[in-house]
This record gives structure tokens, C-alpha cells and sequence, in this order.
């Protein structure tokens, strides 16, 4: 009798190139219609910006809901690097200045889903947690190093931060409300590196 051979799990077969690279593009094409929002933000119009058919598009998406939170994971995660990105190459307070811009264009993004979508994120869902707690680890890296240098007060923390980012996003929908919530945005970043400056011993 032959020996029965060791059962053995065959490697998992890597993702066509073709397909990863489907995929990027309707993440990138997806970004972009829900950022513009309205009657346009369909998933037809992600797949006609992607170039692909609408069957492309559910076989990596079956829901509106899952492209929904795979756009939503790759702009945090995109923050989560840039916060690194900008600790190595920018001053303290232009990297904090620079992040918190870049946030409120994730929220411009976030907002046309939500308006588009008619898809709630609540505080008790496990897509807010992952995002909170990857940003504010972002956030409290950029604070330390701003706080280091002497270029910001030492009593924020990251949830302030990043509560002030989210209200300004929030806070209209009037047209230009994002330059807006920049302007308002680097109002706060000053008054953190005032305040910084008020509290300096003199020498």
C-alpha cells in the first residue's frame, strides 16, 4: 500500500495584476465622485470615471457600503503615512498645519458618501473606531514633536485636535466651505503656537 502523502493547504493565489490594478482605480474614481457628491455620485459614475464596467466594480465591491468603508480605510491609512512623511521633512508646526489641511479633505470626501450614500457612520461602528484611533495616533505624533520643539502649548491632546478638525469640516455646506474650514483651521493652528509663545520663560 502506497503511504498517504501529508495533507497540504495550497498557497493562496495572488490577486491578478490586472484586478489590483482595477481596484486601485475604482478606490481613486470613487474618492472622486463622492467628494463632488450629489445626483452624480452613483456607482455607475465610479465606474465610468474608473474606465471599467459596472460588473468590475461589484466583483470588488458587491455593496455600496463596502466601497464605502475601503475609500474611507485608504484615506486614513494615507493620513496615518503622511503624518510620518511630514515629521521627517517639514518644521513642527508646518507638518501639524499641512496634516490638519490634508484631513479636511478626507472629510470633503467623507462628506459626499454621507450626502450621496445615505450611509450613517456612528461612534459605535468598528470603521469609526479603526479611523479614530489610527488619526489620533497620527495626530499625537505631529503634537509631541510640535510640543518638543516649543512650537505649540503642551495641554492639547489629539482629540482636541482632531474634534476642532472634524467640527470645522462639519460645520457647512455652503460653496467654499472647505477653503473655508482651512482658513479657520490655520486661525487654531496659530493660536496654539501664540499661546506656546505666551507661556515661554523670559531669558
Amino acid at each position: 500500500m502506497a503511504q498517504d502523502r501529508p495533507l497540504t493547504t495550497p498557497p493562496a493565489r495572488k490577486p491578478r495584476a490586472d484586478s489590483v490594478k482595477n481596484r486601485e482605480r475604482l478606490l481613486l474614481a470613487a474618492a472622486e465622485v463622492f467628494r463632488a457628491g450629489g445626483p452624480e455620485a452613483s456607482l455607475e459614475a465610479v465606474a465610468r470615471r474608473a474606465g471599467v464596467g459596472i460588473g468590475t466594480l461589484y466583483r470588488h465591491f458587491p455593496t455600496r457600503e463596502a466601497l464605502f468603508e475601503a475609500v474611507y480605510r485608504r484615506e486614513v491609512e494615507q493620513l496615518v503615512d503622511l503624518a510620518a512623511q511630514l515629521c521627517e521633512r517639514e518644521p513642527p508646526i508646518q507638518a501639524l498645519r499641512l496634516w490638519l489641511h490634508a484631513g479636511v479633505g478626507m472629510a470633503a470626501t467623507k462628506r459626499g458618501m454621507l450626502t450621496a450614500l445615505a450611509l450613517a457612520i456612528d461612534s459605535s461602528s468598528e470603521i469609526y473606531a479603526y479611523s479614530f484611533a489610527h488619526l489620533t495616533r497620527a495626530l499625537e505624533a505631529l503634537l509631541s514633536r510640535a510640543s518638543a520643539a516649543g512650537a505649540i502649548r503642551a495641554d492639547v491632546g489629539p482629540e482636541d485636535v482632531l474634534q476642532a478638525m472634524v467640527g470645522l469640516s462639519m460645520m457647512g455646506r455652503q460653496p467654499g466651505w472647505e477653503a473655508n474650514a482651512i482658513r479657520l483651521l490655520d486661525i487654531f493652528v496659530d493660536g496654539l503656537g501664540a499661546s506656546a509663545i505666551g507661556e515661554m520663560p523670559e531669558s
